[in-house]
C-alpha cells in the first residue's frame, strides 16, 4: 500500500511540477492579434556534456504560431522585447545554453506574416557583459526606427563592450 501511494504522490507531483514548468513560458503578443500567447523552449537530443544534435525548439501556446529550432543549444532563456520594430507584435530574444565557452550569440526574431525571421544579425556576447547587466538590444529612444545594440567584442587583446545605435526599418 505505502508503494502504491509513494508511486501516486510522484506520478502527481511531476504532474504538477511540469504544469507550473509550463506557466513559467514567455508571454508576449508574438503575432500581433491583441491577444497574448506564450512561448516555450524544448531541448532535443542534447546531454548534460552538449553531446547530440543540441537543438532547441521554441514553440507557442497559440498553436498557429509556427516553432522555430536553434542550433546549437542546450536550452534557451527566453525575452520578450517588446516592439522593437514598431509592427505591432512583440519581438522574441533567444539566448542559448552551451556547455563549453563564455561567448553566446544572443538571437533577435520578429514574426512576419506566417512564420519567424531574424530581426537583426545575432549579436556576440560574453558572459562579462552580462555580468554587467549590458542587454544585447533596445530601442534607440533618439533615433526612430532604430535599436542600440550591444556586444561583446575582442579587441586589443581584452573583451570589449560596444553599443551602436543601428537602423531596422
Amino acid at each position: 500500500m505505502k508503494l502504491m501511494i509513494l508511486t501516486a504522490f510522484t506520478f502527481w507531483s511531476s504532474l504538477l511540477w511540469a504544469q507550473k514548468a509550463e506557466e513559467k513560458g514567455m508571454q508576449g503578443d508574438y503575432d500581433g492579434n491583441g491577444t497574448k500567447e506564450y512561448a516555450f523552449a524544448k531541448v532535443n537530443d542534447c546531454s548534460e556534456e552538449c553531446d547530440g544534435k543540441c537543438e532547441t525548439t521554441i514553440f507557442f501556446s497559440d498553436k498557429k504560431i509556427k516553432p522555430f529550432t536553434i542550433s546549437p543549444a542546450n536550452g534557451v532563456t527566453l525575452y520578450n522585447l517588446g516592439d522593437l520594430n514598431d509592427d505591432g507584435k512583440d519581438d522574441l530574444g533567444a539566448y542559448p545554453d552551451w556547455c563549453t565557452s563564455c561567448w553566446h550569440p544572443f538571437y533577435v526574431y520578429t514574426y512576419g506574416k506566417t512564420d519567424w525571421k531574424p530581426l537583426v544579425k545575432p549579436i556576440s556576447t560574453h558572459c562579462s557583459q552580462w555580468e554587467e547587466d549590458k542587454f544585447p538590444i533596445k530601442k534607440d529612444p533618439k533615433k526612430k526606427g532604430n535599436v542600440i545594440i550591444t556586444s561583446s567584442q575582442w579587441k586589443d587583446d581584452d573583451i570589449k563592450i560596444i553599443s551602436e545605435s543601428v537602423k531596422i526599418n
